[in-house]
């Protein structure tokens, strides 16, 4: 066998461990050529293969184009790959540190969406904590209720897609079952959400799901129960009687993030309209900016949601406002990759930050403070608080900080108890 061939058998080989697989035939095609020539090995190939993948879906000039223009002068052999890798890398990681633009359309084209909704026989409740909790973050220590797992929505950033990897909706068939037997300590205060494995309101009443959480609520008035969502299906919470102890949570964000990175949530406009239309039916609301996201014209388009909401609602109907961004593990990343879809979203200088994938703490600390400091007609009469994100942002952005996830815990209880008890 010929040292040509020998290559030709191991580039085969380190392609399975690779990207290469689901790049265009035009890419791979790019790529075995000059794989030849450099003779890449494992690591080269996966940084070259994932760059391509990020250049496709930011909508950036491919890989050959670049490749094309990189100057290498004189140099030859392992001088010119090397040259050239880390041409690739530092035109790659300039995209990353510039500030992020977004083409101004109505949706992202996507391939039609064919969701099979299934129920299924779960051996026990969904019932667990905030699945992304860490001791190096802040936690309100939120029970999670999982009523339905995956999401109709294709939100480019979400980490739901890295727990669930078919088009399938799964529905608990013995869920009211499961809840009605559930024993709580009655003279304990639970906040419960159902919005971490799926929409809350996506779905509506499938299955019979919002007729058993409202019947759990009713009877347990010691349970906070929060329904997160970024729907406009709120049909049932207008034609039925909601009990006070269940508030509704939007998840905003501008429309330009919206269009291309929230593929088939509801619009601003209409999110915005459902939780008047939701406060109007006296139930107590609450928004979620989480995440934010950092391009170039963030600050002016996330103020213009700030003051909306202002004008829009009283503090006396809103319970809570939280910030947070982009958070991710390794994992996430990949299926992000793997994914495909035509999104800037890890258009950003990604860095370690506790334990995770992240904004800087400097570009952090900018995009909380100002929406805190838009919201300061509102800071004595609704509780705000930072998601999954470390204590020593706190006391910068807020001028206050919890000595602890239990302190924090309480007091988020407090305020909503607060809230819910004045309707």
């Amino acid at each position: 066998m010929s040292f040509s061939e020998s290559y030709t058998v191991k580039f085969s080989t380190i392609c399975e461990q690779t990207l290469f697989s689901i790049l265009s035939k035009e890419e791979q095609t790019f790529i075995s050529e000059k794989a030849e020539r450099h003779r890449f090995t494992l690591q080269e190939l996966r940084q070259i293969c994932e760059i391509s993948r990020d250049l496709n879906m930011w909508g950036e000039a491919s890989i050959q184009q670049r490749w094309r223009h990189f100057p290498v002068g004189n140099t030859t052999g392992k001088a010119e790959k090397k040259t050239i890798i880390n041409q690739l890398k530092t035109d790659w990681l300039a995209l990353k540190e510039h500030a992020t633009h977004y083409p101004i359309v109505e949706a992202i084209s996507l391939p039609s969406q064919k969701l099979k909704l299934e129920t299924v026989d779960k051996k026990q409740l969904g019932l667990g904590y905030c699945p992304v909790a860490s001791e190096r973050t802040r936690c309100c220590n939120l029970v999670t209720l999982d009523a339905i797992d995956n999401c109709g929505f294709d939100c480019s950033y979400c980490s739901i897609q890295a727990f669930y990897h078919e088009d399938k909706i799964y529905f608990d068939q013995s869920f009211a079952e499961k809840l009605q037997a559930l024993e709580l300590d009655p003279n304990q205060t639970y906040h419960i959400g159902t919005g971490q494995s799926s929409d809350s309101l996506l779905w509506g009443n499938k299955h019979g799901i919002l007729d058993t959480l409202t019947a759990f609520a009713k009877a347990n008035p010691n349970v906070i129960l929060e329904l997160k969502t970024k729907s406009k299906n709120i049909s049932y919470l207008l034609e039925h009687e909601i009990p006070a102890n269940i508030i509704c949570t939007w998840s905003l964000n501008t429309p330009i993030i919206i269009s291309n990175e929230e593929h088939r949530a509801a619009t601003l406009d209409d999110r915005i309209n459902a939780a008047r239309q939701v406060a109007d039916k006296g139930i107590i609301v609450g928004f979620h900016f989480h995440p934010m996201i950092h391009y170039d014209n963030w600050k002016v388009d996330y103020a213009k949601i700030f003051h909306r909401l202002q004008a829009s609602f009283t503090p006396e109907e809103v319970a809570l406002i939280s910030f947070g961004t982009l958070t991710y593990t390794k994992s996430v990343v990949k299926q992000i990759r793997q994914r495909g879809l035509k999104s800037k979203i890890l258009q950003l200088p990604l860095i370690n930050s506790d334990g995770k994938l992240s904004y800087s703490e400097e570009t952090k600390l900018e995009m909380f403070s100002h929406a805190y400091q838009s919201f300061e007609q509102w800071h004595k009469q609704v509780f705000f608080y930072l998601c999954m994100e470390n204590n020593r942002l706190w006391e910068p952005v807020f001028g206050y900080a919890y000595p602890s996830n239990e302190d924090f815990e309480l007091a988020m209880k407090r305020a909503y108890i607060a809230k819910t008890a004045a309707i």
